[in-house]
């Protein structure tokens, strides 16, 4: 996995530019969001990795398949992963490119896993919290996993705040072993 994102990254950023030269980072996100969503369709996978399959009829084939949701530059953009043998990456091209869009956008995606539901108010202070601290504006997201028995975990990138009971009960049996 880690090198697949080795590998994505550069094409991430040269959407990513692209879509800044258009002013429209937002339609790029969607046709990136498409073209993996097809590409990581299971019998789309089966035609990527057939080598009876030229790499012009899998770029067509999916130009075919996104229709009119694709831009002129999306459409190249599909013919350039397909000649260089990168489909099966997309869904990791998306991913960069949407790191990419945050990073330029002071955006940071936060993750709250919450053992109970989270009323407005605990959701907005966090929201608070994570701002302040990451200097960003900050979209959250929240699950509930009940196995946490209490408080919650925040994810953000790399950066984990492990504020519930299990992972108390973690560190105090490290402690005590």
């Amino acid at each position: 996995m880690e090198s697949n994102i080795k590998t994505a990254r550069p094409y991430a950023i040269a959407a990513f530019k692209q879509a800044q030269d258009e002013g429209d980072s937002k339609r790029w996100s969607q046709m990136l969001a498409l073209i993996a969503s097809v590409a990581g369709d299971a019998g789309m996978k089966g035609l990527i990795a057939n080598p009876r399959v030229t790499r012009p009829e899998l770029a067509s084939l999916i130009i075919d398949v996104c229709g009119d949701e694709l831009s002129d530059t999306g459409r190249n953009f599909v013919k350039v992963l397909a000649e260089n043998q990168r489909l099966g990456i997309s869904g990791d091209i998306a991913s960069a490119f949407e790191a990419e869009r945050a990073r330029a956008e002071r955006r940071s995606d936060v993750q709250v896993i919450s053992a109970y539901e989270l009323t407005a108010g605990q959701q907005n202070d966090i929201n608070v919290a994570m701002t302040r601290r990451l200097g960003t504006k900050v979209d959250i997201s929240v699950a509930v996993d009940q196995e946490l028995i209490g408080g919650v975990i925040i994810r953000c990138g790399d950066m984990v705040i492990d504020a519930s009971v299990r992972g108390r009960l973690a560190q105090l049996t490290q402690t005590l072993a």
